[in-house]
């Protein structure tokens, strides 16, 4: 499945749409505040933030982009500084070298074919260099209020399992099976629900700390981890 293409949401049947929407109540009492985590202040710095994070966490994004991000202003800056301007700021971002890359030729393609500014366009932000589906739904549903599915980064992807939502491997079809549980409106802060549950209440690793959703909704390993950190 490319991730150029069009994602259909899987069918899914009344009771698990419901047990859905019981999970993503709970998610939102215990995680209120939940929201993207990295530091922007317009629609640019969040793409190319979100550009930054792929394989490394947000707290060492927000690290580096403060001083990126006041060196180059706009996206002109970025493409006029090419690679080599850019990466002295981000080596400390685990594959500086690439991702320099991808914010140069990403840059320019915003000042050459959408006049400086992020298009709010699904098929036109996954033809920037850098933007994969994750990239590109975080980017419309932060900027845009609305996304064409489901951010499905590791933690939305293991959470997924552990809540029973997917029993899919590959982040396309878990996704489907996402957009098929839960209606379009909750896309956006679905993601930021199971991304702050995870990191806080629910970690890949470490002390799993005794909570409401992970005892309602979780697997066995949830369970036995809780009862292991008490």
């Amino acid at each position: 499945m490319s991730a150029k293409k069009h994602i259909e949401p899987i069918p899914a049947s009344k009771a698990a749409k419901d047990r859905a929407r019981r999970l993503f109540t709970a998610l939102k009492t215990a995680n209120p505040d939940a929201h993207c985590e990295l530091t922007y202040t317009n629609p640019h710095e969040l793409l190319f933030a979100v550009i930054l994070s792929a394989q490394t966490t947000d707290v060492a994004v927000n690290k580096a982009t403060p001083a990126l991000f006041k060196a180059f202003a706009t996206p002109a800056d970025f493409a006029a500084a090419g690679p080599e301007g850019i990466q002295p700021y981000i080596t400390s971002i685990g594959l500086f070298r690439n991702k320099s890359k991808s914010l140069a030729t990403c840059a320019q393609q915003l000042v050459d074919d959408h006049g400086g500014e992020v298009p709010d366009d699904f098929g036109a932000l996954l033809e920037l260099r850098g933007v994969g589906r994750k990239t590109a739904n975080c980017a419309l549903g932060e900027i845009f209020g609305r996304t064409e599915g489901v951010v499905c980064d590791t933690h939305v992807q293991r959470l997924a399992h552990r809540f029973a939502l997917t029993t899919e491997t590959k982040p396309e079809r878990i996704e489907a099976d996402l957009m098929g549980l839960f209606p379009p409106a909750k896309w956006p802060l679905l993601a930021h629900l199971l991304i702050f549950h995870g990191r806080r209440c629910c970690p890949a690793r470490g002390p799993h700390p005794e909570n409401a959703v992970c005892r309602t909704f979780g697997d066995a390993s949830c369970a036995q981890r809780m009862a292991s950190a008490s």
